[in-house]
């Protein structure tokens, strides 16, 4: 039975790995272990070692705390479920969404988001 705390730090994993474009061969390969050992730290059913997480935070270039962040609001349930999906760093859409924004050059994104701001007062 998984725990809620390896299921949170799994989706942290996988939320950075995408964040930044890596593969799960690439994570693996960068911490010395088989792409299946991430999917199963990704889905919560491997606990994560501290050694490893280490390991992984180095590959992914993030503090290890970085995999803890939100775990107290997550076990809470004090997402906004009404506007925002609890798992929204998880949804691969919205990362290339994010990506994708990041993209565009600083002075044009700016203007994006604040017409997306407008848009959504007016929705």
């Amino acid at each position: 039975m998984t725990h809620h705390v390896d299921v949170h730090v799994g989706k942290r994993v996988r939320h950075r790995r995408w964040l930044i474009g890596m593969t799960q061969q690439q994570l693996a390969q960068q911490v010395g272990i088989k792409f299946q050992q991430i999917q199963k730290y990704e889905t919560g059913a491997n606990r994560v070692s501290a050694s490893r997480l280490w390991d992984i935070a180095e590959a992914l270039d993030v503090p290890v705390s970085f995999f803890f962040e939100g775990l107290e609001e997550a076990q809470k349930g004090d997402a906004d479920k009404k506007s925002v999906p609890a798992d929204l760093m998880g949804d691969k859409e919205a990362l290339d969404l994010v990506r994708s924004y990041y993209a565009i050059p600083e002075n044009q994104r700016r203007r994006l988001f604040e017409l997306a701001r407008v848009l959504s007062d007016v929705a």
